[in-house]
This record gives structure tokens, C-alpha cells and sequence, in this order.
């Protein structure tokens, strides 16, 4: 797809296709409704954080939407293990909590992660969009993540940010400030490396980001998301996704992630 073109998606208004190089949304109908070359999905607590744990890890990832019959039944076909509900997990299981793969036993190379937000929106966009490229990025690896994206709008390609959320009960999209940050770390890598041509969402998730930035952990914390995963015992994992400094990139290569 050419920079620029105002294709619109699913009934959606031409308008609501972000024109400039570099765009923000949210969701799966947001990531069609952009329509871009190369869709970088944020899902900070947890998929994209442990997607790149377990990369680190030299685990290959295969995204899934269901956690249930169907998903066993596709992680028996790919020689895989499949990660459990976070809250029904036994010591030493591994499930969508970045804790879980970070200290998983060696033996586990192939790994079906399943989740309603981050790792859905992929592999749904695998199938919607089989020749356009999906990167998964979190607080862990924002900087490689825009390294990845410029060198994508250097070779005149469009890049939408998308942010994964949450549900509420109804299922409906709860939107998640964690993925704003996570995106908005992405695209403020973008504007530090030379990059101007963002929507004005894009300029807003950046600047949401440089709010929260001083106080990261903290902020994380005291999120809707983040109180939530601390009252339920999983405090290692706000404290895992708001680490820094890994290499890797994700990138979806046919239905997996691989190292």
C-alpha cells in the first residue's frame, strides 16, 4: 500500500483512515481500519511482554485467539506446548504470565499462546492480511521495535501502532493505558530517530507515553490493569513488563513468531 492512501475498511469512513506515514488505533477493527503495510500490535500486560520473553528465550510462538478445545487440538499439530490460563496454571506450568515462560523448563521450544487481546489481533491479521508484515512490541523492546519500523518508512512503507486492550465483561473493548504507554514508547523511538510524519492519534500516544515515562513502574502499578494483576498474585509480571533492554524484534513469519 502506497504512504498516503485513505482506503477505508469494513464499512469504516475514508477519514478514519489515518493519512500520514506512521498512525495509531485500537483493536482489530482498528488495525484493518488503517490499512497499513506494517501493523506493530501493543499488548504490555501481557502477550507482547511475554511473546518477548519467551523470544529471548529461544522459544518459537504461535499466536491463537481461543483458549480452549480448538486450541489444544492446534498446538498438538504444531509439536507445541500450550500455555494455560494464567490463573489455573501449577507451579512450573507456563501460561500468558511473563513470569511463567521467563522461568519455564528449557525443554519447552514450541509454545501456543493464546489470548483474547494481543496475541488474537495477530493471528486474526495473519489470516486477514497474510502478505503484510505484524510486529509485536512492549516496554521490553520499544527501542529495537522503532530501529525495525523507520527502517520500514525509510522504504516507503505505512506503519500503523496499534494498541491490543483489554475486555470488559461484554467482551467490548476496554481500552488499556499500558498499551497507549507501550505504543506511544514505540513512536516517541520514531520521533527521536528523525521520524515527523505521525497522525495526530500517533502524536497523542507519544505524548501520553512522555507523561507516564518518569514514573513507569509506579504508573503501571496503579493502573486499572495493573491493580488488577497485583491483587490477583501477579506482581512479578508488572514488574517484568516495565523492563528495558532486550534485542528482540518480533516479527509474525506464517502462523509463528520465531526466534
Amino acid at each position: 500500500m502506497s504512504r498516503g492512501s485513505p482506503g477505508a475498511r469494513g464499512g469504516t469512513h475514508p477519514a478514519h483512515t489515518q493519512r500520514q506515514a506512521v498512525r495509531f488505533d485500537w483493536g482489530l477493527p482498528g488495525a484493518l481500519a488503517q490499512d497499513a503495510d506494517v501493523t506493530v500490535v501493543v499488548d504490555v500486560l501481557s502477550f507482547t511482554t511475554t511473546l518477548t520473553v519467551a523470544l529471548e528465550r529461544g522459544i518459537e510462538v504461535f499466536p491463537f485467539g481461543a483458549n480452549d478445545v480448538r486450541a489444544t487440538s492446534y498446538a498438538l499439530t504444531r509439536d507445541a506446548t500450550l500455555a494455560v490460563g494464567r490463573r489455573r496454571a501449577l507451579p512450573g506450568e507456563v501460561s500468558l504470565s511473563p513470569n511463567s515462560v521467563a522461568t519455564a523448563d528449557p525443554a519447552v521450544r514450541r509454545l501456543v499462546l493464546p489470548s483474547p487481546n494481543g496475541s488474537s489481533i495477530c493471528f486474526a491479521l495473519a489470516a486477514a492480511r497474510p502478505g503484510n508484515t505484524v510486529l509485536a512490541a512492549s516496554f521490553r523492546n520499544a527501542g529495537p521495535v522503532a530501529d525495525a519500523v523507520r527502517a520500514e518508512i525509510a522504504a516507503g512503507r505505512t506503519v500503523a501502532l496499534i494498541a491490543a486492550g483489554e475486555r470488559w465483561p461484554d467482551r467490548s473493548l476496554r481500552p488499556a493505558v499500558e498499551d497507549l504507554w507501550g505504543a506511544g514508547a514505540v513512536l516517541r523511538g520514531l520521533t527521536a530517530r528523525g521520524e515527523q510524519d505521525l497522525s495526530v492519534e500517533a502524536r497523542v500516544a507519544a505524548s501520553a507515553y512522555d507523561a507516564a515515562s518518569g514514573a513507569l513502574h509506579r504508573e503501571l502499578l496503579d493502573s486499572a490493569s495493573g491493580r488488577e494483576l497485583v491483587d490477583r498474585g501477579f506482581a512479578r509480571d508488572v514488574e517484568i513488563a516495565t523492563g528495558t533492554g532486550s534485542r528482540v524484534v518480533p516479527r509474525l513469519q506464517g502462523e509463528s513468531f520465531a526466534p
